[in-house]
């Protein structure tokens, strides 16, 4: 393994120290080991850096030189150290690229952009909004704002937000095609659908009486890939949606879309997930971001 900054350290203990053995001392090292390392630094630049006899050591002219650059790259690297760690701690600033899902980030992020960016100036914030499931690391995202089920186990994830599912469509639909009044009425219409892998074209219901659940197939002529599109669709009365209430919410408030087959929902839950790449020391940004979401949106 290539150990340049450690050879440069040896180096200077050995000149600041006046030998081996007190350099070794001091780096935990045996004299020989010293002895080993400076001569396969030698090697490797093809000069001698050290004149050595029995009672000291001294720097020739090609050694002072190496030593005042290896110098000031270690202080270099100690400033860096220091610059980051204390960057860790202090006010969260730097570009923070965040991916969400388009109906959480269009509901419950972009609403909010404006309060996260007063409180934090210094960070520039780079959203992107997309119901694909991305690499955050091939991407060079910092977190992605994620529903459904979490299957990367090598990312840290917090909650954010759980919605119950419910099933809607637009008063214009509905005087046109009819209200469904059990689960198996849906045969009788169009059904807005997801074209994603993780989708499924059967809807969970639960019997009121007995309270068993069971699913049923479903079908129609539009399928979408994200919730904001089919929600979108079934506001433009082309069918019978099942989206996240949280989509569907200001909608149902406003009367545009009217909520279904209410006593035969599963309650099956939509839950969203902040993911990142999990290590002990989280940059100040992306913490700030996780805890100010979280906070916001009730996780």
């Amino acid at each position: 393994m290539d150990n340049r900054a450690g050879e440069m350290q040896v180096l200077i203990e050995a000149v600041d120290r006046g030998s081996f053995s007190a350099a070794g001392r001091r780096l935990g090292l045996s004299p020989s080991a010293v002895s080993k390392l400076v001569t396969r630094l030698e090697e490797r630049l093809g000069t001698r850096l050290l004149v050595r006899s029995t009672r000291a050591i001294m720097l020739t002219a090609e050694g002072e030189a190496y030593v005042a650059r290896a110098r000031r790259i270690l202080g270099e690297i100690d400033e860096a150290e220091r610059f980051i760690a204390a960057g860790a701690a202090a006010a969260p600033r730097g570009r923070l690229r965040v991916s969400s899902t388009v109906g959480f980030g269009e509901r419950c992020v972009v609403p909010r952009v404006p309060e996260f960016l007063a409180l934090y100036p210094e960070v520039q914030l780079d959203l992107s909004l997309t119901d694909e499931v991305i690499d955050l690391v091939a991407e060079r995202a910092d977190i992605g704002l994620r529903a459904g089920p979490m299957r990367d186990s090598s990312l840290k994830a917090r909650k954010m937000l759980e919605s119950r599912r419910v099933i809607v469509a637009s008063p214009a639909y509905l005087a046109r095609h009819g209200r469904p009044h059990t689960p198996q009425d849906l045969a009788g219409h169009n059904c807005l659908r997801f074209n994603f892998r993780r989708s499924q074209d059967d809807w969970p219901f639960v019997d009121p009486a007995s309270g068993e659940g069971y699913a049923l197939p479903v079908s129609g002529n539009l399928e979408g890939n994200s919730g904001s599109m089919v929600q979108r669709l079934a506001l433009d009365g082309l069918g019978i949606a099942r989206i996240a209430r949280y989509v569907a919410e200001r909608d149902i408030g406003a009367g545009t879309l009217v909520e279904v087959l209410e006593e035969y929902n599963g309650g099956d839950i939509e839950r969203v997930h902040a993911v990142f790449v999990g290590h002990d020391y989280l940059a100040a940004r992306i913490r700030a971001f996780v805890d100010f979401l979280a906070e916001k949106v009730g996780g």
